[in-house]
């Protein structure tokens, strides 16, 4: 078989429970892939495992598998998915137990090794994001399943590429483009129109979910089954690559792939080719998500209706504020969403935010929430709040470090039982920034209209940990030349003011048409801390789209 064509099912723990189906029985596939960890996930996973030592990875999953693990045996598929969280061997116990049940002859294998909690006092769970090659291993010794926990995402791809090609862990180049194809696939429908910058114009009500036709010298095409909705094309494959990234060097635990050296070319409809991409030895060092109870924390919305608003609202913190003296952190936030002479009671409305978060649950519980309700009847003019504070929940905190590879026990638990160890990478390389690329000639002078950025340029934000990215492209060779030159990083906090008083890092990516902007700490402690509106950053990208810069004329 000279192509591999590998799948995706899911994207995280909550994706589209019917994509698993889909992708079995709407076209040819080898190998089927379900990513469902985030740095989220994980935390949600521990707190499940103190309830029930038992529990700690994905069960969506297995419900997914009772509906389709006959399918993917009758159809040669194999599948390879991270549901196992923080018990992997406890997944791989349940789907043999599932696949007995239903009389299906599968062999079931899993990857352990990144729990690292031990290690990490005070940590709910702490676990190492290991490579492809223990997937691999499970592959060559005839796994039909294979579970693993905390992996990169890439991995679930570059794993089965590795076992199907016979690569080595030396074969950077390959290994690098089979990364460049895992990043792709890993968020699902994000590659085939979902979030994506420029929709409009294209029928993006229920994408299918992207496939990857992996060839040896590691260069693919992505695409997906014949008929599916969405699309693929360059817009949505750039807008991926630059999802949750940072500079051109993009490491992981088997290789470090080069960004700016992928070229992206049409192949047809729906299709997308990916090659040149270069790989360089991987860090010393594995990526290890740590996540740590942080606190508890409550929050109540206040709704201004009409006149007076910011009155109303100063009001509301005079009130509040006997109460909250006590509390460690407190953070208030208008947001204008009112109208003069609104035709609605809505959208005459504003909102006023009270998120309060400390150690102790009783600080931010009754004694808060009791204080916010008593005022219904004594506050300002049409009281009314969007639902009532409840009695205090704990909030989740991620934090990163990094340990050597060859202090992490990778190891791959085979079909038959035996405990195969992966051996961690015998040459690695510090992982150090690329010099910037030259830029584009700037376009000559000319008339410009105020308008907004997005009409030109494409966006995509994530986040990782307490950083946020911002990955933006133009669509053409006139508009980069001009974004390149326009969008530096004191530009951006302009154009961003919540940014201005944050590191902000631009990275130029030439062949993708693109800047990568770093944002530092913009997320606080991390998703689960929620310390802003948008925790994620996801629609970060989608705000600097939408403002107003004086662009060229000949561009719009």
């Amino acid at each position: 078989m000279t192509v591999l064509r590998i799948g995706n099912a899911s994207g995280f723990y909550g994706d589209r429970f019917d994509a698993m189906r889909e992708m079995l029985t709407d076209g040819p596939l080898d190998v089927l892939t379900g990513d469902y960890l985030a740095e989220l996930t994980m935390l949600i996973l521990g707190r499940d495992r103190l309830k029930d030592p038992g529990a700690g990875y994905a069960r969506t999953f297995l419900r997914q598998l009772e509906e389709c693990l006959g399918l993917a045996h009758d159809r040669g598929v194999r599948i390879v998915t991270n549901a196992g969280g923080l018990n992997p061997a406890g997944l791989a116990d349940a789907v043999r137990a599932l696949a007995g049940r239903l009389g299906i002859p599968v062999r079931v294998a899993h990857v352990e090794g990144d729990d690292l909690t031990a290690s990490h006092p005070g940590a709910l769970a702490a676990h190492a994001y290991l490579g492809g090659f223990g997937i691999a291993e499970c592959l060559r010794a005839g796994a039909d399943v294979v579970v693993t926990g905390r992996v990169t995402d890439a991995a679930l791809v570059t794993g089965p590429a590795a076992a199907h090609f016979g690569w080595g862990p030396t074969e950077y180049d390959r290994l690098a483009g089979a990364v460049v194809a895992g990043h792709v696939l890993e968020c699902g429908a994000q590659a085939t129109g979902g979030n994506y910058a420029f929709f409009a114009g294209h029928d993006v009500r229920h994408p299918g979910f992207p496939l990857a036709e992996l060839h040896a010298d590691g260069s693919s095409v992505i695409t997906k089954h014949d008929g599916t909705g969405g699309l693929v094309d360059l817009g949505t494959v750039t807008a991926q690559l630059l999802y949750e990234t940072r500079g051109a060097r993009y490491a992981g635990p088997d290789v470090t792939a080069r960004l700016d050296t992928v070229t992206l070319t049409r192949d047809g409809p729906d299709r997308v080719r990916i090659d040149g991409v270069r790989g360089e030895a991987p860090p010393p060092a594995l990526k290890v998500g740590r996540n740590r109870l942080g606190g508890f924390r409550n929050e109540v919305v206040y709704v201004l209706t009409g006149l007076d608003i910011e009155a109303k609202a100063e009001l509301v913190r005079a009130q509040m504020h006997p109460a909250l003296a006590k509390i460690s952190d407190v953070r208030w936030e208008l947001v204008r969403t009112d109208r003069p002479d609104a035709p609605t009671q809505e959208t005459a409305s504003a909102l006023l935010r009270l998120v309060v978060r400390d150690a102790d649950q009783q600080a931010v519980g009754r004694a808060f929430s009791g204080a916010a309700v008593e005022l219904a009847l004594a506050g300002y003019p049409g009281f009314h709040i969007t639902a009532p504070p409840g009695k205090g929940a704990p909030y989740g905190v991620f934090e990163a470090a990094y340990v050597p590879q060859d202090t992490v026990a990778h190891v791959a638990v085979v079909p038959d039982g035996r405990r195969v160890p992966v051996p961690a990478p015998r040459d690695t390389a510090a992982l150090t920034d690329v010099p910037p690329p030259p830029l584009p000639a700037p376009l000559p002078p000319g008339p410009v209209r105020r308008a907004p950025l997005g009409l030109i340029a494409g966006a995509r934000s994530g986040d990782k940990g307490g950083d946020a990215n911002v990955g933006v492209w133009a669509r053409d060779a006139d508009a980069w030349r001009w974004l390149a030159h326009e969008l530096t990083a004191g530009r951006f906090r302009e154009l961003l003011p919540e940014t201005r008083d944050l590191p902000v890092t631009r990275h130029v990516l030439p062949n993708l048409r693109a800047l990568n902007f770093v944002v530092e700490g913009i997320l606080g402690e991390g998703v689960a801390a929620q310390a802003r509106f948008d925790p994620q950053a996801k629609a970060l990208g989608e705000w600097l789209r939408a403002r107003h810069v004086d662009i060229p004329e000949r561009l719009l």
